[in-house]
């Protein structure tokens, strides 16, 4: 603190200018000469000064307050670490959203496609005379459905890529090229594996450590407020009696509030106390969401096996059995279209399996804390 200050302003203005003149009138046989006020000619009314003012703890109070600061620093990074995750997880939604709707796209041409030959076969029943008209006019309406939903899928298609595109920071009118798909039967991680991950990776731990840290040396930083502060202060100064000189002060305030203090101390506990069980019970719940997340990604991933190497398989194997009968005069065209819809059903069942499998992929390293690299 830099202090300038009048130290002493009188309010008489000392002697008048008379008693404070020599006489200039012969003194008087035995009388003496008076002499001027001894000085260095300083002619102020006033006493002053200018100094430089300088308080230090006693204690290690500053230290404690840097591990505060510190541990601020460290739950700040660990926030973006945890913003970075969210943003992963949302881009990584966004990217199984456009590959959903564009091998749906996919599969919706393929049933369009069997749908005609289909019109084909029941238009060349009904010349032969085997078939009816009914027949044709159902598989012209399938044709006509299915035309109907490849059709809203195209805009479907536009919206997640502009969806896409904004999660990762692209323009949304950009072109989205073809996606690559990563591998999806991969070997799971056991449970004890997922949980000791989430408790090593994840940032809401770190988080709350830096919090707990946080309390902790704020509790210190109370304690270390019983002790008292110093100072020292030095300048320089000017005064009426004796003109220009230096001064030094050197003092200790001493802390006298003791009930203040332990409030303050009481409150800096509580919120240690408080601290520490936030982190317990978040522990709890990062071990839970992460073995839970890894139990909902092996039901999908049977169900996507299953439908991949089973179901789909099995399916389009019944239908060309079946529509080469139907072709060939015999059978009926409910069984055909029982075949196609059930082809259908598998293939988009399917697609959206594997969607909801490469989320629940997302969903783990999420859980876990698990972030991608994204070095060139």
């Amino acid at each position: 603190m830099l202090a300038p200050s009048i130290d002493h302003y009188p309010f008489d203005k000392m002697e008048s200018a008379e008693s404070m003149s020599v006489s200039t009138e012969p003194p008087m046989e035995g009388e003496s000469i008076p002499l001027a006020p001894a000085g260095d000619g300083n002619d102020r009314r006033y006493d002053w000064s200018v100094s430089i003012e300088q308080r230090f703890p006693l204690s290690k109070v500053l230290t404690h307050r840097r591990r505060a600061a510190e541990a601020d620093a460290a739950k700040a990074a660990a926030e973006a670490d945890r913003l970075t995750l969210d943003v992963e997880l949302d881009a990584i939604n966004a990217f199984y959203m456009v590959q959903e709707k564009r091998r749906m796209a996919m599969v919706v041409q393929q049933q369009i496609a069997l749908a005609r030959q289909l019109v084909n076969a029941a238009n060349a029943r009904y010349g032969s005379g085997s078939g009816n008209q009914t027949e044709v006019l159902r598989m012209e309406v399938e044709v006509a459905r299915l035309e109907s939903s490849a059709r809203a899928l195209k805009a479907g298609i536009r919206s997640a890529e502009a969806m896409l595109n904004a999660s990762i920071g692209r323009d949304t009118a950009m072109p989205v090229p073809d996606l690559v798909s990563p591998k999806l039967d991969n070997p799971l991680p056991s449970r004890d594996e997922v949980a000791t991950a989430a408790l090593r990776q994840r940032p809401e731990l770190q988080m709350g450590n830096a919090e707990l840290s946080r309390a902790m040396a704020d509790v210190q930083a109370m304690r270390s407020m019983y002790s008292p502060m110093g100072m020292v202060r030095v300048g320089y100064a000017s005064t009426m009696a004796e003109g220009k000189g230096a001064m030094l002060m050197v003092g200790v305030s001493l802390p006298i509030w003791r009930e203040k203090l332990r409030g303050g101390l009481a409150e800096a506990r509580a919120m240690e106390r408080m601290a520490h069980a936030d982190l317990t019970a978040m522990k709890r719940m990062v071990q839970s969401e992460a073995i839970a997340a890894r139990d909902q990604l092996e039901e999908v991933q049977i169900q996507y096996l299953a439908l991949r190497d089973d179901v789909v398989p099995r399916t389009r194997r019944l239908i060309q059995p079946t529509l080469s009968v139907y072709a060939s005069g015999q059978g009926n065209l409910s069984a055909v279209i029982e075949a196609a819809q059930a082809l259908w059903n598998a293939e988009a069942e399917f697609v959206m399996a594997e969607t909801t499998l490469g989320v629940a992929w997302a969903r783990l390293d999420r859980m876990t804390g698990t972030a991608k690299d994204h070095t060139p």
